[in-house]
């Protein structure tokens, strides 16, 4: 590691999110086998696989880490720093063949997510997050949109099946107020946001390792990332992660927050 132990995590995780893109590619479009969790949410040999390589990989770098990811139960560590994987956030895009999934690689520091990776495997798209608060698509630093005219704003959310009734009527009310709502894209919705394409992404029913490589994109590109309450997006057991609201600027969230909570 360097003398700043943030970056070297940093490099960790790019090598996570290599490591996890070789085993995903040869299994796209592939026939895989799914199976249904508990929770009745796909899963594939290729999910399990990808995270599998990562938790190794951290593990033989950093043993002291603790590790939460969606396939595999949660390794405590030492409370200083913890990783967040989710290695395809869109199992339901990558086992129906669509290309808008991503892996999700997060490491919080004392609960505050400082370094983020989402991975698109297939289309070869990288959005890096780091601790000194750049951010970049494949090389290229991004910015959210300057656009807060709430009337002319893109508003993304994943699928309505995910919203509970007083949810889906908060969301119809903020989407009746947008220009323009899309259904679809899971983390992907996320990252064009941070790439100044999307306006809005607003998300419920969702677990840490949906978000935490989030938060460094959005925040870091100029975004606002909170829950529906406008409570920032900190995992150290004082918010209930469930809900989330992803911004291009603080207008913009100030005007859909009212909307959600009205």
């Amino acid at each position: 590691m360097t003398t700043d132990p943030a970056a070297g995590y940093l490099a960790l995780a790019e090598r996570l999110a290599d490591a996890a893109g070789d085993i995903i590619r040869p299994y796209f479009r592939a026939g895989v086998e799914i199976e249904t969790k508990t929770d009745e949410s796909p899963v594939t040999i290729a999910d399990r696989e990808a995270e599998r390589a990562m938790r190794a990989l951290i593990e033989a770098a950093c043993p002291d880490h603790g590790i939460c990811g969606e396939e595999f139960p949660a390794k405590a560590g030492d409370g200083e720093w913890h990783w967040y994987l989710d290695p395809i956030d869109g199992t339901k895009a990558f086992i129906t063949g669509i290309p808008l999934f991503g892996t999700l690689i997060g490491l919080a520091h004392r609960g505050r997510p400082v370094i983020g990776v989402m991975e698109q495997p297939i289309i070869g798209e990288r959005w890096l997050a780091g601790a000194d608060g750049a951010v970049n698509l494949n090389g290229e630093a991004i910015h959210t949109s300057a656009n807060d005219d709430l009337a002319r704003a893109s508003l993304i959310t994943t699928a309505m099946s995910y919203y509970q009734p007083d949810q889906a009527r908060a969301f119809e009310r903020l989407s009746a107020a947008a220009g323009l709502t899309g259904m679809g894209g899971d983390c992907y919705a996320f990252g064009m946001l941070a790439a100044g394409f999307v306006d809005l992404v607003v998300e419920c029913n969702l677990n840490e390792w949906d978000l935490a490589a989030l938060v460094p994109i959005i925040e870091n590109a100029g975004g606002v990332i909170t829950d529906w309450q406008g409570r920032p997006l900190r995992f150290d057991g004082q918010v209930e992660i469930s809900t989330a609201l992803a911004s291009a600027n603080q207008a913009l969230h100030a005007q859909a927050l009212d909307l959600l909570q009205t």
